[in-house]
Parts: C-alpha cells; structure tokens; sequence
C-alpha cells in the first residue's frame, strides 16, 4: 500500500510539534500591507497544520485502545476559546479512534492536502482565507489485503478567520467548516437535519417506518452470496456504470447537473441515471415522477433531489427498489438511506461503491463530498438513526 507522506509525523505532531507563530509589524493596514506582513501562503500552512492535527487525532496511532487520549498543544496558535473547544473535540475525536479500532481496524493514518478556494480578507486585525480540505484516512494494511479500499477520502470548504493578539501574533480564531448534513470522521458534529422538504401530493397512504432496515443481522455481519442483482438483469440497469459515476464525482461534481446545498440525493439520482434508470412522468411535485430538468424552464422532479421523496419513487410507485432486512445484505450500488431523528423523514443518502464480503461495505455520498466510508464506522457513529437499504 501506498504510504501517505504525512502518516509518519502526524502522531508525533500532536504532542511535540512547536507553535508556529506568524507574526506582523502593527502597522499593518488593511489597504497598505507592509513589505514583512505574513502572506496567503504563510496562513496555508497554518491551515494545513491545523487541519493535519484534527485529521491524525482520530487515527489509530494516536489512540491507543484503553488509554486516555493524549492531545497535548495545539499544532497552530489558537484563541483561548477556540483551544479549548478544539482540546474537547480531540480528546472526543481521539476516543472515536479506539472504538473504530475496535469495530474494523480503525485508521492507520492521515494525509492532508489544503488549497485557498476564494477571496483572502485581510484588516488590520483579522484575515479569513477560504480553503478545501482534501483528506485521505488510511484503513490499516490487513484490511486493505482483505477487500478494503485503500482510504476514505473527504473533501471541505472550510472559512478560516485568524485574529492577532496582544503580541502581534497571527492566531486561529474559528473555523466555518461546510460539512453538510452528514459530517465526515473527523467532525464530531450532529447531522443537520430537515434540510429537504417532502413534495406535496405525495400519494403514499403507508409510513416509511414500516420498511426500517436492521442495523445489524442476527449472526453478527454476513455479506450477500452470489449474485444478489441477478434478479434486475432484465431492467437493464449497469451497476459499474452506477459505481463507476460516483467514483468520478464523488468530489468533482459533473458539470451536467445543478448543484443543490444538500446535494446527497441529487447524486445518488445522478449515478441511477448514468446505471440505465429512465425518467418518468412530469408532475414536478408528485412522488410518481422521476426526472431531471436541464433548463431553468423546465423544473426538476422533488423525487429527484429529495431523500424523502426519492425513497417514495423508488421504493412505492415505480418499485425500482426494494427495501433489504439487513444492511450488511446490500450488494454494488445498492443505496442506503437515513432518517437521523427517527421522526419518519430521511434525511440523507448514500450509494455503496465498494462492496464487502463481510457486510462492511464502503459509501460514497455529497454533502460533505465523501468517498468510501465504511458502513461499520457509519452505524457506530450515528447509533439513533434509522436505516432503509434498497436493493436497486
């Protein structure tokens, strides 16, 4: 396996990297900067360093199962209140890490990659910088000989605000991160939720809670045996098409298609499309109709982009799905839904791009861009949610 050029420092980092400081001259003015004031390259690296730090923390060299986690200092200068915050996320973060090393093997590194995305602000005591956060979590080699991709992969906007304090010193005051209505491991956040709203007319007497998918078989975890999409040959759907779809945008968005705030199942809609699934009808608000409108004419289905509504289409009137037992049973391309609250509106979407023998299939979903997420790591992080598994 590839090694990641960051993967051998960044335990060491946490606790023994020093304090980058940048400093600047207090004559600084906001529209005349002076000719030793710190640049947009000087704050990447303290993004880079930040973002680097929060990435290892949750891997498994720096969280030793049965141990306490141990931070130590920031790897950048922070507000006070922000090095607090940040302290209690790492050691959360750095727990994580012990239970995913118990559930699959956990992460056995980070390599972080940060590039400006925007305007560099700057005042006389503030500067925000825009960056994408490009992360790669290595699983451990075993897992990657037994099936497993080689990382989970992430990618997001962040807002970074730096502030000076009394010394002159460049400091990290906050971090807007975009993670969207699912946050990646790294990300301790609760999942934003009600951000798509159910079509009208919608036509479906039955409660989705009755197809509820079990988040675990009775025999512990057993992937499916032979070929479980045998029986949709006949509809002409190419599933490689489907995986091979979200493997290319999965963080590239394709330019055929609008991008919406909560983008999860407008990509899952996007890889259907590109497998052989065929528009259908033309009420825009029903849950019987399924279609993408490529103009600002023509409008878009609600089953196109809205989890609740897609689950309808697929599942209810065109039954392109069917709702599995068991998560671990989902083969290539099967979807994977998630009503966070339980409150019988889902709320997110996610396509299974590489499957597991051993039911531990890997998801790849928008809002956050996020690549090859394992299924056991999902369920442990989002205990409370309920699951509906179709098979498409």
């Amino acid at each position: 396996m590839r090694r990641p050029r960051h993967v051998a420092k960044l335990a060491a980092a946490i606790v023994l990297a020093p304090l980058v400081a940048v400093t600047a001259p207090n004559a600084v003015a906001a529209d005349e900067p002076a000719a030793d004031a710190p640049t947009i390259g000087d704050f990447i690296q303290l993004a880079d360093r930040y973002l680097e730090q929060r990435a290892a923390t949750v891997t498994v060299s720096s969280s030793p199962v049965g141990a306490a986690p141990q931070i130590g200092v920031m790897a950048v200068p922070t507000t006070d209140a922000l090095g607090r915050k940040l302290a209690a996320e790492y050691r959360q973060l750095a727990t994580l890490g012990a239970e995913y090393k118990e559930i699959d093997g956990g992460y056995a590194g980070a390599e972080v990659t940060v590039t400006p995305n925007g305007p560099f602000s700057r005042t006389e005591t503030t500067i925000r910088l825009q960056v994408v956060e490009d992360t790669k979590l290595y699983h451990p080699t075993d897992q990657v000989a037994a099936g497993a991709p080689e990382a989970e992969e992430y990618s997001i906007d962040h807002t970074l605000t730096f502030t000076r304090d009394g010394s002159g010193t460049w400091v990290l005051a906050s971090d807007l991160a975009d993670t969207g209505s699912m946050p990646p491991s790294t990300y301790m956040a609760e999942p934003q939720l009600d951000l798509e709203v159910p079509g009208e007319d919608s036509g479906t007497p039955d409660e989705p809670e009755g197809d509820r998918t079990d988040a675990s078989s009775p025999s512990g975890a057993s992937g499916p045996e032979g070929d479980p999409k045998a029986e949709q040959v006949a509809a002409g759907y190419d599933y490689n098409k489907m995986v091979a779809h979200a493997n290319k945008h999965w963080k590239n968005y394709s330019d055929r298609f609008r991008r919406y705030g909560n983008d999860c199942t407008n990509f899952i809609s996007q890889a259907m499309r590109a497998g052989g699934w065929k528009h259908n009808g033309d009420r825009r608000r029903h849950n019987s109709s399924w279609y993408y409108g490529h103009t600002s004419t023509i409008h878009t289905s609600y089953t196109w982009a809205g989890a609740e509504n897609w689950y309808w289409f697929a599942k209810k009137w065109s039954k392109r799905t069917r709702i599995l037992r068991y998560v671990q049973d989902m083969a290539k391309a099967d979807v994977l839904q998630a009503d966070f609250d339980r409150n019988n509106n889902i709320n997110h979407t996610m396509i299974v791009t590489k499957p597991s023998i051993d039911g531990n299939h890997y998801l790849t979903y928008h809002t956050p861009s996020t690549h090859n997420r394992s299924l056991k790591k999902i369920l442990h992080k989002y205990p409370r949610a309920s699951w509906y598994a179709h098979r498409t």
